[in-house]
């Protein structure tokens, strides 16, 4: 069995195992990380030797923490993510390298026709259908986008949103509202296999998820990185937010996962104030006293246009691993413009947590 994994802020660790047993023989772990001193690999590899196959990753790391004096030195890699490699492994999950990736980078939509065609595409790809996706966002539109559980009246102000234009629609994942401005956000989309995640705690399929972004933002000077659940932080602030669905496939078989990220590009703090109720409770846990400074802009960090910085996040994916040009297929949209009509445009659905 083999198994990978990409610390977070780290490096590459790869596992190879055998299972005889019910207990894990012949474990094998290599990768591009640094370990000081060079026999402490083979300790890491005794450490799981033996391991009962069912031991969770944070199991598997404790045996790796006590197998090994103070005085190794890891660099880029992590008992914790040596025990996710094996859990992985033994999981069959896939890798990004596995996939022909398909980008997905068209004419701005309506808000309630992207919450659908998220929904459809993910579908597609739990199904088969289509291949792993990204898919970039354009905007035709000013918006409100609510997470799936959040209470409508206690998130969105209605007349500060009627006031500037604001369409207000709720999305399938969970998570916090987003401010949408066309030129001020930069959102995307993976719909993947959820083989990618196998292995994996939905809170780490975040971080996994978000890793190539992090390396382009890295590539633009921007110093990034995931802070848990779901947000994309530098030391200036937060500069993105994360959310997930999961998606059975057809018949209860293999799904998908619906990954998808909206970032600040810039944004209009005092309109944002007025079209969000942001309570003092939500600031106060995020050790601020103010909204306006809870998110950076890319425009402030990298100097450059929006369209540059998409440029480069996609040339950034493509080159990791990968990306063809794809499209919408007339069917996907036709099925997603009738979800708009029976789902996402309606008061029911905007309105189900009222």
């Amino acid at each position: 069995m083999h198994g990978e994994y990409k610390v977070p802020g780290g490096k590459l660790v790869v596992v190879d195992l055998d299972v005889r047993d019910g207990v894990l023989r012949d474990v094998r772990v290599a990768g591009d990380f640094f370990l000081e001193p060079d026999e402490a690999v083979l300790a890491i590899d005794a450490a799981l030797e033996g391991a009962p196959s069912s031991t969770d990753a944070a199991g598997l790391a404790a045996r790796i923490t006590a197998a090994l004096p103070d005085s190794v030195v890891m660099l880029g890699l992590t008992a914790e993510g040596v025990g996710t490699a094996v859990r992985r492994a033994l999981a069959h999950a896939t890798e990004w390298s596995d996939f022909d990736w398909q980008l997905v980078h068209v004419e701005p939509q309506a808000p309630a026709l992207h919450m659908a065609l998220d929904e459809v595409l993910t579908a597609e790809v739990a199904a088969g259908r289509r291949a792993p996706t990204l898919r970039v966002w354009e905007w035709a539109s000013p918006a409100v986008v609510i997470g799936s559980f959040q209470s409508l009246r206690n998130e969105v102000d209605p007349d500060g949103a009627a006031r500037h234009g604001m369409t207000v629609v709720r999305r399938v994942s969970g998570g916090g509202a987003m401010f949408v401005e066309p030129m001020s956000t930069i959102t995307y989309s993976l719909s993947v296999p959820d083989s990618l995640v196998s292995g994996l705690t939905f809170a780490d399929s975040y971080a996994y998820l978000d890793d190539w972004v992090l390396e382009a933002l890295a590539d633009l000077g921007v110093r990034a990185w995931y802070q848990p659940l779901n947000d994309i932080a530098t030391d200036a602030g937060k500069i993105a937010g994360a959310a997930q669905k999961r998606m059975v496939g057809p018949d209860g078989g293999p799904g998908a996962v619906l990954h998808h990220v909206t970032m600040s590009y810039d944004i209009d703090a005092d309109k944002m104030l007025e079209v969000l109720r942001i309570g003092r409770e939500k600031l106060s846990g995020k050790g601020t006293g103010s909204a306006a400074k809870r998110v950076d802009p890319l425009r402030r960090q990298t100097g450059l246009a929006r369209e540059q910085v998409i440029d480069h996040m996609i040339a950034s994916f493509r080159d990791r691993y990968g990306l063809a040009t794809g499209r919408i297929t007339p069917d996907e949209l036709a099925r997603a413009q009738e979800l708009v009509r029976t789902k996402f445009a309606t008061e029911e659905w905007t309105a189900r947590v009222p």
